[in-house]
């Protein structure tokens, strides 16, 4: 096997197995066993179990960061102030795009981001990177603008809502098929997106805590 096939092979079966047992349930050595790779190339391709994390979690989601800031900047290309339900649908949308129902990568991706979210080993929440940090902060700022009585922190609060609620029901619609409520193809995928927006945006926008 070469050497960028062997960082692949171990990619993928990280990438499985972190989705499936999470951080701490998940050896080094589980693994290299599935990736039918030796147990050092992990250190030699990454430099530890919590480096090959960041990389599985980077690989998951820079091209929703990605998509998820062009469709941002194509809002602001139009209006300095979005409003609530746009920046919802340029965050969650490319979640679905990721996450189709009914199709095992898409599903594995969902579950990994809820570890990512709920995984309480440090090496979870430590992963992100300057990259990450523009995308929230960007899209922060702009909820911020449309919803201005919410605190930074209640704000965050609610983002984290919109990635969570949006890979459990991955999650759930790939493990149980009949959630889906619709004929399989483009139209139930299309109208899970809506049902999905519409209730996020009432979510987003509900008066501060405490009001």
């Amino acid at each position: 096997m070469a050497p960028s096939d062997t960082r692949t092979q171990i990619l993928d079966a990280a990438d499985r197995l972190f989705a499936e047992r999470g951080y701490r349930g998940t050896s080094v050595r589980a693994i290299t066993d599935l990736a039918g790779a030796n147990l050092a190339a992990v250190g030699y391709h990454f430099g530890s179990k919590a480096q090959l994390l960041a990389a599985v979690a980077r690989r998951v989601i820079e091209p929703i960061n990605a998509a998820q800031c062009a469709g941002l900047d194509r809002l602001l290309a139009r209006t300095p102030d979005p409003a609530v339900t746009d920046l919802v649908e340029a965050f969650a949308g490319p979640l679905f795009d990721v996450m189709p129902a009914g199709d095992e990568g898409g599903a594995r991706t969902s579950r990994l981001i809820v570890t990512i979210l709920s995984d309480p080993a440090e090496e979870v929440r430590s992963w992100t990177g300057p990259a990450e940090d523009t995308v929230r902060e960007r899209y922060l700022a702009a909820f911020g603008r449309a919803l201005p009585g919410l605190s930074p922190e209640e704000l965050r609060f609610r983002m984290r809502g919109i990635l969570a609620v949006t890979a459990v029901d991955r999650v759930e619609v790939y493990q149980r098929p009949s959630l889906a409520c619709l004929s399989p193809g483009a139209g139930a995928g299309e109208a899970a997106r809506q049902w999905a927006i519409t209730f996020l945006t009432a979510a987003m926008s509900a008066p501060p805590t405490g009001t």
